[in-house]
């Protein structure tokens, strides 16, 4: 199983890929339903990513 640090950073990364395109598709297409759904998974994987990445200090401070 992997720990919630690793995949905390998995999400950030995929995060910050997701708002890569979202950019790219602005620049060729100006705003489109494609743009607003890459913005909305980046959210989304933000949000899941610092969740993960507080729950793995949390439960490290837990173990102390």
């Amino acid at each position: 199983m992997r720990s919630p640090l690793f995949s905390g950073l998995i999400y950030i990364t995929l995060g910050v890929v997701f708002t890569f395109f979202a950019v790219q598709q602005v620049k060729l297409n100006e705003w489109g339903f494609m743009a607003y759904l890459l913005i909305v998974l980046a959210t989304f994987d933000f949000g899941a990513g610092f969740r993960l990445i507080s729950l793995h200090f949390r439960l490290k401070n837990g173990q102390k």
